[in-house]
């Protein structure tokens, strides 16, 4: 669980700060203001759940400022030149078809398991049709917002200078 110390800090931080901090975690700008702007939030069970409430409400133009500022998946140290190969050539396939950055949370998945896991999700998610794969992707885009948000009022420090 988080210190009380760091959900207080989050809950008082200056709004600005705040949403700052939160566009690590979604770059929605609409997701960070309602976060934001719901505080103070009891424990981390509510922010959570506010978290997940405000990215089911994304409208595509949000879910596609969010894509926007996502990054490639990457491969875990000591991966070999081959699997860099197959990586970049599936998100390459997956962002023409798509026309977006390919998303996964892979908060569970062992280190080890993390490569096989991206490439048999790009692989199955290709297939899917554009409307199929907005609902996944918006839905793996709130996950990985979902743990980072945990993260950071878990483990991090929150430094509410700006």
């Amino acid at each position: 669980m988080p210190s009380p110390a760091r959900l207080e800090q989050f809950n008082t931080a200056p709004t600005e700060t705040v949403e700052r901090v939160l566009l690590t975690c979604c770059h929605s700008l609409r997701w960070a203001h309602r976060l934001a702007d719901h505080r103070p939030y009891p424990d981390l069970d509510a922010l959570l759940a506010a978290a997940d409430e405000a990215a089911y409400d994304l409208t595509p133009a949000d879910l596609a400022e969010a894509l926007a500022g996502e990054s490639l998946t990457l491969l875990p140290d000591g991966a070999y030149s081959a699997a860099h190969t197959a990586l970049s050539a599936a998100h390459a396939a997956y962002e023409s078809r798509f026309g977006h950055v390919f998303v996964i949370c892979l908060d569970d998945a062992a280190p080890e398991e993390a490569l096989d896991q991206v490439l048999a999700a790009i692989r199955s998610r290709l297939t899917n049709d554009p409307e199929e794969e907005r609902i996944i992707t918006a839905d793996e885009l709130r996950r990985l917002a979902r743990g980072r948000l945990s993260r950071l009022v878990r483990h991090a420090f929150f430094d509410p200078r700006p």
